[in-house]
């Protein structure tokens, strides 16, 4: 599996995202849910930790729980699911949110491009983005005592 793009913001490639993934990447995902949706959730695990990316020290217990707790989605969910992620833009729904709003994002995360934290601060009033240096899209489990004290603070504000 490729880098993943997967997005709360549409991601894919048109003519308003010039700089979007192709459908054909998502197209990939699709069919490798079809082939072998097993596969597809042990690589993802591994992209979701980081856990090929130099230095990465996550056990292989968190891996297989993680792959176990995908494993748990029915396959109808994870298939339909590759377009709900890619292809629907919430862009107008995140302009609509009217509560103060914590946005955390990992700065090596290969699930969703750290852009799209960056325009989803901007669509979402009020909203505070912090990004964690070096986390992965799972940086609730590899940095949670900081998203903790994080959320903690936001929270009394």
């Amino acid at each position: 599996m490729s880098a993943n793009p997967f997005s709360l913001n549409s991601v894919l490639k048109t003519p308003e995202n010039p700089d979007g993934v192709p459908i054909e990447v998502f197209d990939g995902f699709r069919q490798a849910v079809l082939a072998n949706r097993s596969q597809f959730f042990k690589d993802l695990a591994i992209s979701y930790f980081g856990a090929d990316r130099p230095g990465a020290n996550i056990s292989e217990g968190l891996l297989n729980s993680c792959w176990n707790q995908d494993m748990l989605t029915g396959f109808p969910a994870a298939y339909f699911a590759i377009k709900a992620f890619s292809e629907t833009d919430m862009s107008e729904d995140l302009k609509t949110i009217d509560v103060p709003t914590l946005i955390l994002h990992g700065d090596v995360d290969q699930i969703v491009p750290i852009g799209n934290a960056y325009r989803s601060s901007k669509l979402i009033p009020n909203a505070t983005l912090k990004v964690y240096p070096g986390a992965p899209h799972a940086m609730i489990t590899t940095s949670k005592n900081q998203v903790n004290e994080d959320l903690l603070a936001f929270i009394r504000k």
